[in-house]
C-alpha cells in the first residue's frame, strides 16, 4: 500500500506539517439501553458504553505507537439520548449524567449525543428534552449536545430555532466562571449527518450498526506546506496540489481506521477529512487561504478561496477511500484556528463574511465569541440564516455560538485546551423578535421534491 519514499513523506508530514488522526470515534446504538425507569436505564447506558469502549483508549495509543501517527482524541457519539428518554424527558439529565461518568471512566475526551432531531416539528417530549441541555451542559464535563433543526427535505422547525437561542443564552450564563463554556459544547445543525466523528456535534445514527469506527484526520498544515512549495502556481495548479495532499492524508486515516475497527471488534464506519484547525501556530485553515494569496483571510477573494479548498480535499479523499463521510472538507471554527483568531482580533473577519463563507464550507458559523447580552432571538435568527444557508445548498450547517456571560467587544474569551481563544465579535443591533417569535416552519425548498 504504501512505497518507502510514502512512508518518508508521511513522516515529514507528521513531525513538520501537523498531521495526525485528530480523532477515533466509536459509534454506539443505546436502542438496547432503552428500559421502563429513568434510573434503569441510565444504568444500563452506562454499562453498555463502558463495556464497548473500554480498549478504545489504550487501541488508539497502540495504534499511535506502531505507526508512529500521533491520535490526539479519543471519543464515543451515542444515540441521540432524547430517544432514550422518551417517556421519561425530565429525567435526561440522569442519562446525561451516566454518559459524563461513562467517559471518565473510559478516559475519553468527549461523547457527544445528548441531542435531539426536531427538523420538522418538536414533540413534546423533545420539547422537554431541550429544555434540560443548560442544565445538563453546566454539570458535566465531557458531554457535548446537539439539534438539529432543519433540512432540505423538511424546511425549518421554526419553533425549535427558537428555542435553541435561548438555549445557548442559558448554557452560557449556567458556565459565566468559564466564559460561558456550556455553549461550547452545543452546536445547533441543518441537515446533520449519523456519521459525524467530530464534536461537538457527533451522535450515532439511528441507521448506523450497534458498534462503528469513525477516523476524523486533520492536515491544515500539510496543506499548507504543499502549497509554499508551488507559490507562483495557477489556481487550476493549486487545487491539483490540493486534491493530491488530501488523497495522501486519506490514506492515512484510512489504514488507522480498518485496524482500530478490527481490533475494536466494530465495523469500519467512515474517514471524514475535515481539515480541522486547532490554536497551534502552523496548524490553520485561515493560513492556507492566505498562502493562496488573499491577503488577510476575511477579505475579497476569502470565499472563492475557501470554496476551492474545499472541493479539492473532497475531490482528493474520495479518490483515496470509498468510506469517506462525515463533514469532509475544511473547518473555520474561530477560537480554534490562530489564523481566525488574529484576523477577528485585527477586525480582518466579521460574522457577515463567516456567514458568507459557511455557504462553500463544511459546517457554519463555529466557535464565535459574542457579547453576553446579545439577545436570544438575535442568536435564534444567526441559527435560522445558517440553516437557510444549509436548506437550500443541501449541505450541513451549523452554529455554534458564545454569548460570553459580562464581556463585550474588545475583551477575549478563553476557553482553553482545543477550544482555544476568541475575541468577542460585534453582532448588529437591529430587533428581529417578530420574525423569530412568528414561529411556524420555513418550508423545504422546491428542489428538495425529488421522489
Amino acid at each position: 500500500m504504501f512505497t518507502n519514499f510514502d512512508v518518508l513523506e508521511t513522516i515529514e508530514m507528521i513531525e513538520k506539517e501537523h498531521l495526525d488522526i485528530r480523532t477515533i470515534t466509536m459509534g454506539i446504538s443505546l436502542l438496547s439501553c432503552i428500559r421502563d425507569s429513568a434510573e434503569e436505564t441510565a444504568r444500563k447506558v452506562y454499562d453498555l458504553v463502558c463495556k464497548k469502549a473500554e480498549k478504545i483508549v489504550k487501541t488508539a495509543n497502540d495504534l499511535a505507537g506502531e505507526y508512529g501517527i500521533p491520535i490526539v482524541n479519543k471519543r464515543v457519539s451515542v444515540t441521540p439520548v432524547s430517544m432514550i428518554s422518551a417517556a421519561f424527558p425530565e429525567k435526561a439529565p440522569l442519562i446525561g449524567k451516566a454518559l459524563d461518568d461513562a467517559a471518565q471512566t473510559l478516559g475519553i475526551d468527549f461523547l457527544g449525543g445528548y441531542s435531539a432531531l426536531v427538523q420538522k416539528s418538536t414533540a413534546n417530549y423533545e420539547r422537554k428534552f431541550i429544555q434540560t441541555i443548560p442544565e445538563v451542559l453546566a454539570t458535566t464535563s465531557r458531554l457535548c449536545s446537539s439539534v438539529n433543526v432543519g433540512s432540505t427535505k423538511t424546511g425549518i422547525n421554526m419553533e425549535a430555532v427558537k428555542m435553541m437561542g435561548e438555549v445557548f443564552k442559558e448554557s452560557a450564563k449556567l458556565t459565566a466562571d468559564k466564559d460561558g463554556i456550556g455553549a461550547a459544547k452545543l452546536v445547533t445543525f441543518c441537515n446533520a449527518v449519523e456519521d459525524n466523528p467530530f464534536m461537538a456535534g457527533a451522535f450515532h445514527g439511528v441507521g448506523e450498526a450497534d458498534t462503528v469506527i469513525n477516523v476524523g484526520v486533520s492536515g491544515p498544515g500539510v496543506v499548507k506546506s504543499a502549497l509554499e512549495k508551488i507559490p507562483n502556481a495557477d489556481l487550476t495548479e493549486a487545487a491539483e496540489l490540493i486534491k493530491r495532499t488530501a488523497f495522501k492524508i486519506t490514506r492515512v486515516g484510512q489504514l488507522v481506521a480498518k485496524e482500530a475497527s478490527k481490533r475494536l471488534n466494530a465495523l469500519f464506519g467512515i474517514v471524514d477529512l475535515s481539515l480541522a484547525p486547532t490554536p497551534a501556530m502552523g496548524d490553520s485553515v485561515a493560513h492556507i487561504l492566505e498562502e493562496l494569496g488573499v491577503g488577510k483571510v476575511g477579505g475579497h477573494g476569502t470565499t472563492a478561496a475557501l470554496a476551492m479548498l474545499n472541493d479539492a480535499v473532497k475531490k482528493g479523499g474520495v479518490m483515496a477511500s470509498s468510506r469517506v463521510g462525515g463533514l469532509s472538507g475544511a473547518f473555520i471554527p474561530v477560537s480554534e484556528d490562530i489564523g481566525m483568531i488574529e484576523a477577528a482580533e485585527q477586525g480582518a473577519i466579521t460574522l457577515d463574511k463567516l456567514e458568507a463563507m459557511t455557504c462553500v464550507c463544511s459546517v457554519g458559523l463555529d466557535m464565535i465569541a459574542i457579547p453576553g447580552d446579545t439577545p436570544a432571538t438575535t442568536i435564534s435568527a444567526m441559527i435560522a440564516d445558517e440553516a437557510a444557508i444549509g436548506m437550500i445548498n443541501n449541505k450541513t450547517t451549523a452554529v455554534r455560538i458564545i454569548p460570553v456571560p459580562g464581556k463585550t467587544v474588545g475583551e477575549e474569551a478563553n476557553f482553553g485546551g482545543l477550544l482555544g481563544r476568541a475575541p468577542i465579535m460585534p453582532v448588529h443591533g437591529a430587533d428581529p423578535s417578530k420574525f423569530i417569535n412568528r414561529g411556524g416552519n420555513i418550508p423545504a425548498p422546491i428542489h428538495s421534491f425529488k421522489n
